[in-house]
């Protein structure tokens, strides 16, 4: 059976539907984006394997969490998460899986693929090249929290990329309506992610282990 497609018209609605408030973040719509992302990743098979199974793998935590029956309304959103972890001293706790650590993942995650995806936006030709945008985003965000054997296998890996075209055609239900749509998805994308960045400042969490 063919993998499900990815469609950039859901992550953006899911983005959309994160902003609560001035600046907080809701989880649920956060992780909907995210499990339409993990679809991009997979599609790109070993390319992306290094991001997909890590990404699918928070996602499940964070989840399991929210559904949790005595304290997942604690889970709603990125600032109520943080303070109940904070404040129930929960994020030095042995045997307990840290929602923040976890999301923290994640966020890097989105670092990467916004980049990546706003420098494939700007490629000029349908044949250009992918793989050097996709290198270059890698070294200025992922891999500055990845070893060293893991940098350079996914170094390695974006070798094999294929042209703009062709990569949207690869994962995406319609590649012209993605690129028209790309814009948006990436401004409201960006919006998520300055404010989750700004609220890991906020509680001095950028260096959970």
């Amino acid at each position: 059976m063919a993998q499900e497609k990815f469609d950039l018209q859901k992550v953006h609605g899911s983005f959309e539907r994160c902003l609560v408030g001035e600046e907080d973040v809701f989880i649920d719509a956060y992780l909907e984006a995210f499990k339409e992302l993990y679809k991009f990743f997979s599609l790109m098979g070993t390319v992306f394997g290094f991001v997909s199974s890590d990404v699918k793998e928070k996602v499940e935590i964070l989840e399991k969490l929210r559904k949790h029956q005595d304290h997942g309304e604690q889970f709603e959103s990125i600032q109520k998460m943080m303070d109940y972890e904070r404040d129930g001293n929960l994020l030095t706790k042995k045997d307990y899986v840290s929602g923040c650590r976890t999301l923290l993942r994640l966020h890097r995650g989105l670092d990467f693929i916004y980049l990546f995806l706003k420098r494939l936006g700007e490629l000029e030709t349908a044949n250009a090249n992918t793989c050097a945008v996709c290198q270059s985003s890698y070294n200025e965000t992922l891999a500055q929290f990845h070893p060293w054997l893991i940098r350079k296998g996914a170094v390695m890996a974006m070798y094999a990329m294929p042209n703009r075209d062709h990569l949207l055609e690869k994962v995406c239900l319609d590649a012209s309506t993605a690129i028209k749509l790309l814009p948006e998805m990436l401004a409201v994308a960006r919006q998520v992610y300055d404010r989750t960045q700004a609220l890991y400042t906020k509680y001095d969490l950028h260096g959970l282990p």
